[in-house]
């Protein structure tokens, strides 16, 4: 089951730097983001869990792509 919330992060991650609209709604409500897409009943203390690792790795993202633009590098 953990492999399955892992694949699922992923995708979330993906559809979310895509989609705009989408983004949208994970600003606005990433808990219910969360559990439309990944499908599988968690309580809400994973839940939060599975949103802070979504949030960390667009963060890292959005670091690595302004430090990329820094130092020449896209």
């Amino acid at each position: 089951m953990l492999g399955n919330i892992k694949e699922k992060i992923e995708e979330i991650v993906e559809k979310l730097r895509s989609d705009k609209n989408l983004m949208q709604k994970f600003q606005t409500n990433p808990a219910g983001l969360v559990k439309e897409y990944i499908g599988i009943d968690l309580p809400e203390e994973q839940v939060n869990q599975v949103v802070e690792t979504i949030k960390a790795k667009l963060t890292a993202e959005n670091l690595g792509n302004m430090l990329g633009g820094l130092f020449g590098r896209k």
